[in-house]
């Protein structure tokens, strides 16, 4: 069992606000915290998949559901929970459903996002935000190298341009309101998580799976693109990291933060296929990127030397390992409708440990 003094005990007892908590990363983010021992309220809209991997955890709650638009009913929330910290991380992230609801996505992610900030502000307990966006903040050149904290924000497809509004509009909060009400916030720009329980349309690993179940062929629009692939628990630990420190009152912390891998498990789509492939052979798929796709980005890799030298914190997992967890989570899923997160959860940890990571001992 996960024990309660990692991150130096400060989430133990805390009241925890969690926006986002139905999807892939929110359920696993809301497994950890229970188990650290925080009082997690969550705030999200109905699961969007079937199976749901919230379900599957048994960590569903129906009066829970909300939607970050309605800036009522959230502000109602925060009055009555009165939270301690804040993780949002609900929105909409897919970059394909972007190009078909672009005005879904930019009033979620814009406004959904500036509706949380301000109900922070307002309801006078909370005193640290984590505000999620993404690795696709940047102005995408398509160059080798890494991108920092400090290069330029951008957009090509509306996902991207409302997360790098969000950045924005999170700054503009930091600046003008949040010093004066108490709050230390930050944000935080993860790469591509992979890891079991992730149902999503139009990604990876869910599209895997759905074909093998299937016993089909997956179809790879963009198999030479390369991401920043890492397990969803390493990011998650970044987050929760930057969390204790802004709960401990060190504004060094605010900011924003990338949370990626190291620069060798930054791998094309290809690559990941074919080490999955290595572990659930039943993987068979075919490049289809001559098809007239919406546009996507075909390089994209993060500089984490901030979170490394200032946080203290690096991945656990390499990129595969990470892909060997989510293949065994799923074959084990699919095979004998076993969940194993519980057991992920416990071997990232004990791995932390022996990497002798900060927060771990």
């Amino acid at each position: 069992m996960v024990t309660q003094h990692l991150f130096g005990g400060i989430y133990k007892g805390r009241r925890v606000l969690l926006t986002g908590h139905s999807g892939f990363k929110g359920s696993w983010l809301l497994l950890w915290l229970k188990q650290l021992g925080a009082e997690v309220a969550g705030y999200s809209l109905e699961p969007a998949s079937e199976p749901a991997h919230i379900q599957l955890l048994g960590l569903h709650d129906p009066a829970a559901v909300g939607d970050i638009n309605c800036g009522e009913r959230l502000r109602t929330t925060f009055n009555e929970f009165r939270p301690e910290i804040v993780f949002h991380l609900a929105a909409q992230p897919l970059v394909r459903r972007s190009y078909a609801q672009p005005l879904e996505t930019f009033q979620t992610n814009i406004m959904g996002t500036a509706n949380v900030l301000d109900a922070a502000r307002l309801t006078g307990s909370v005193r640290a935000i984590v505000n999620i966006t993404t690795d696709k903040v940047y102005k995408n050149h398509e160059w080798p190298w890494p991108y920092r904290e400090s290069d330029t924000l951008g957009g090509h497809d509306p996902y991207s341009t409302s997360k790098a509004c969000v950045e924005l509009v999170h700054e503009s909060y930091r600046k003008s309101f949040f010093k004066e009400a108490g709050i230390l916030s930050a944000t935080a720009r993860a790469g591509n998580v992979i890891g079991g329980g992730d149902w999503a349309e139009d990604r990876l690993i869910p599209d895997v799976i759905r074909t093998v179940a299937r016993s089909e062929v997956t179809a790879i629009r963009n198999p030479r693109s390369v991401r920043p692939w890492q397990h969803v628990l390493d990011p998650l630990s970044g987050y929760l990291l930057l969390g204790q420190g802004l709960l401990e009152g060190r504004e060094q912390y605010e900011g924003s933060w990338n949370f990626g891998p190291e620069p060798a498990d930054c791998l094309p789509v290809a690559g990941v296929l074919d080490e999955f492939n290595r572990h659930w052979a039943d993987v068979r798929w075919k490049d289809v990127s001559g098809n007239k796709e919406p546009h996507e980005s075909g390089m994209l890799r993060l500089d984490c030397s901030r979170a490394n030298h200032e946080l203290g914190w690096a991945p656990v997992w390499d990129v595969r390992a990470a892909i060997a967890r989510t293949a065994n989570w799923y074959k084990g899923f699919v095979l004998n409708r076993s969940v194993g997160s519980q057991d992920d959860l416990e071997a990232y940890i004990a791995d932390a440990k022996g990497k002798a990571l900060n927060w771990a001992v």
